[in-house]
């Protein structure tokens, strides 16, 4: 089993402090700052914990400062609303007294009702494409691109699969969208499948990964990511339906614009059948001339 997969439901079972108060910890391979992914979905959990019966439609969050990898994170719970139909929580992030990250979760119990989606693109099945991470290592030496990520050749909790190939003409190119295949490579034991949402806070985690970066791709034949300063600023997920997170999930990205160093980003995924399981839109800062 992944090991990064089997820590990050470690690192989701957060520890009860006092009422609506919870200590979590932190995934080390992400740096000296924590992976925004991450926050949300212990957030999630967090919030999860002081209802029953519920499940998370939709959350809204914001980056207020970096987070401090080495600290654990303490989350304050606001019960704000518990309806027949909706309730709905916030939740702050605390390091050193401060906030980090805020995030307001709204949950609903099932219903039915109309349903329509739009279609999903039409891309290669997961089968067709080889995993990012076994052709990120493979870019070594003269063959690795300043534009390839530092993490794209880590282990990760989620496996991989672009439609544009890292290193190839089309993955090069200036482009506005990103379709990737993503699964989640642990398992989840009938303990974890009982934890609140927990596939919801898998997908949370799935969310953040590579989104911010999208909104560079339309620029990226002029200058590479390492010339620049990129940052998650707020970030909304909407689920729809159930969530097969260990089968294999089309994670569409694609950005609209950007504009005073700022990007914005939505995504949708769909399940391996065509159907439109979530999406996700992000604002992220994209200021060229700095370091991340």
């Amino acid at each position: 089993m992944n090991t990064r997969a089997t820590r990050l439901l470690n690192l989701l079972q957060i520890e009860k402090v006092d009422e609506n108060l919870f200590r979590a910890e932190n995934e080390p391979e992400n740096g000296e700052r924590i992976f925004g992914g991450q926050v949300i979905a212990q957030a999630l959990i967090a919030a999860s914990r002081t209802l029953d019966g519920y499940k998370m439609h939709s959350c809204h969050a914001y980056f207020l400062r970096p987070g401090d990898n080495k600290k654990p994170v303490l989350l304050d719970v606001e019960r704000v609303r518990d309806g027949r139909s909706f309730s709905m929580r916030r939740v702050v992030a605390i390091q050193n007294g401060q906030a980090i990250f805020n995030m307001d979760v709204s949950f609903h119990i099932d219903e039915s009702g109309f349903e329509h989606s739009e279609p999903m693109p039409n891309v290669p099945t997961p089968q067709e494409l080889r995993p990012d991470a076994e052709v990120a290592k493979a870019l070594d030496g003269s063959d690795s691109d300043p534009r390839l990520s530092p993490m794209a050749k880590l282990e990760r909790p989620f496996e991989m699969r672009s439609v544009f190939e890292i290193g190839s003409a089309e993955w090069a190119e200036n482009r506005s969208w990103s379709p990737v295949w993503v699964r989640y490579q642990g398992e989840l034991n009938l303990s974890m499948a009982d934890t609140p949402n927990i596939s919801a806070a898998l997908l949370a985690y799935a969310s953040d990964m590579g989104l911010v970066s999208t909104g560079f791709l339309p620029h990226q034949t002029i200058t590479n990511r390492s010339k620049l300063q990129i940052a998650s600023l707020d970030h909304s997920l909407w689920i729809y339906r159930d969530i097969p997170i260990t089968k294999w999930l089309l994670f569409h990205k694609r950005t609209t614009t950007a504009a005073n160093s700022r990007a914005l980003v939505h995504a949708d995924f769909f399940s391996e059948e065509g159907v439109l399981i979530a999406t996700t839109t992000q604002e992220g800062l994209l200021r060229a001339g700095e370091a991340s």
